[in-house]
């Protein structure tokens, strides 16, 4: 294979890969809920713990992950992840209450919280300053891609199998991305493949580690920026997850959708995620090369998309399950447009040596926020309707956005931690 001048762009291709079954693996148990839920005789409520216990796990491990990867280092890392996240998946066939669902749902966070920390210390070695929004907002399509496969292909796979052995199928999909993982990554300076051109557009910041010592976990809270990632992203990530795992029963309870009508619309809101996501990296990196600097142009994309999610309110008043439908793809659209810039800003704050363990700070924070707010929405749709849910979900980026500001005035890099 000669992949000439732009390997690098393999690299983020092969990790958005990862991504996507990373999510597909994810949003299986939403797709299925409306039947396991009838199956098992589970409230919204146990179905909102159930979610829960995965964002537990999710939150817990997205610290020690990155610090593992930090450690063991990219390559590793990330198959040590995969690994576990797939045989966690297949292990939901077992479930047969609301406490195995919830442990084998734990299991699950546990290797999935390995996927973001290592995707970003990868574009962190592997892409240039000006790139690297671009290749957050490819690697950020991740997601969006796994939750449009998974509606069509876990309602087929349930209609054919039933919900057990989907869990199966899709959990067998890791190691078979596995293989490609193993042949394509290394470290751009003892990757086989790449030119010196390449490697040297890969380190033209001239960001070098002046030290390789390892920084004390603890240290990294000395630093404002990381409270105001961190912060941003506990207020906000809760809205992603809310139409990750909530759209499939929400179509359900409040639109009367069955899982066929779920498989035929269910995966439209997060085409416009991944075009969200896509047309934010780029941009932003597009500002960079109009000499608009980092600060502009990372917090002009946040506030441009924290700004638009606001009109999701509308789904208050429309009728039609089809004008709701298009009003979620918008919103989804200016969510992870305005994500991709947000999270960047780890990679654009701190050395490479830090990247993964201040991304896992950063998502841990954001997963503790979405496992509070998980049952919440559970309880507020069983004692109320899902009203006020949309009603919180409309300005929780305004509040995330505020948050960035406040916290870091000015992006840019941070002196060494030592």
């Amino acid at each position: 294979m000669i992949f000439k001048k732009n390997l690098r762009w393999y690299i983020v291709g092969t990790i958005f890969l990862a991504t996507t079954i990373n999510y597909i693996d994810r949003q299986a148990l939403s797709v299925a809920a409306p039947v396991i839920k009838e199956d098992l005789g589970l409230s919204n409520e146990q179905y909102g713990w159930i979610v829960s216990a995965f964002l537990l796990a999710y939150a817990i491990m997205q610290l020690a992950s990155g610090i593992v990867i930090d450690k063991i280092g990219t390559k590793k890392g990330f198959s040590l992840a995969v690994v576990w996240w797939s045989i966690a998946n297949m292990l939901h066939a077992f479930g047969n209450s609301m406490a195995s669902l919830g442990l084998f749902r734990f299991l699950l966070g546990i290797g999935e919280a390995g996927n973001y920390p290592a995707a970003m210390k990868a574009i962190s070695e592997w892409f240039p300053k000006r790139e690297k929004s671009k290749a957050v907002g490819i690697l950020n399509m991740g997601p969006g891609m796994g939750a449009i496969i998974a509606p069509p292909l876990m309602a087929w796979l349930i209609l054919a199998f039933g919900w057990k052995l989907a869990f199966v199928i899709t959990g067998a999909l890791g190691f078979v991305w596995l293989i490609l993982w193993k042949w394509i990554y290394y470290s751009p300076d003892k990757h086989p493949k790449i030119s010196r051109e390449e490697l040297a557009h890969i380190q033209e910041d001239g960001r070098k580690v002046v030290t390789s010592k390892k920084t004390p976990w603890l240290s990294y809270f000395k630093y404002k920026q990381v409270w105001g990632i961190a912060l941003s992203r506990f207020v906000s990530d809760g809205v992603f997850y809310f139409f990750v795992f909530w759209l499939p029963s929400w179509l359900t309870d409040a639109k009367g959708f069955s899982l066929t009508d779920i498989a035929l619309f269910a995966w439209i809101p997060f085409v416009l995620a991944d075009l969200g996501s896509f047309v934010g990296g780029w941009y932003s990196s597009h500002l960079i090369r109009r000499k608009v600097s980092l600060d502009s142009s990372r917090k002009r994309v946040i506030w441009i998309g924290a700004l638009l999610v606001i009109p999701i309110l509308g789904c208050l008043y429309v009728e039609s399950a089809y004008w709701a439908i298009a009003l979620i793809s918008f919103a989804l659209f200016a969510t992870q447009f305005k994500q991709a810039s947000l999270f960047t800003l780890p990679i654009d704050l701190f050395p490479k040596k830090d990247a993964a363990s201040v991304w896992g700070i950063s998502g841990s924070a954001g997963s503790f926020g979405a496992m509070l707010f998980t049952p919440l929405i559970g309880w507020l749709v069983d004692t109320i309707s899902y009203s006020p849910v949309f009603v919180i979900v409309a300005f929780l980026h305004v509040l995330s956005a505020l948050i960035v500001m406040v916290f870091i005035p000015k992006i840019q890099p941070v002196k060494e931690i030592v």
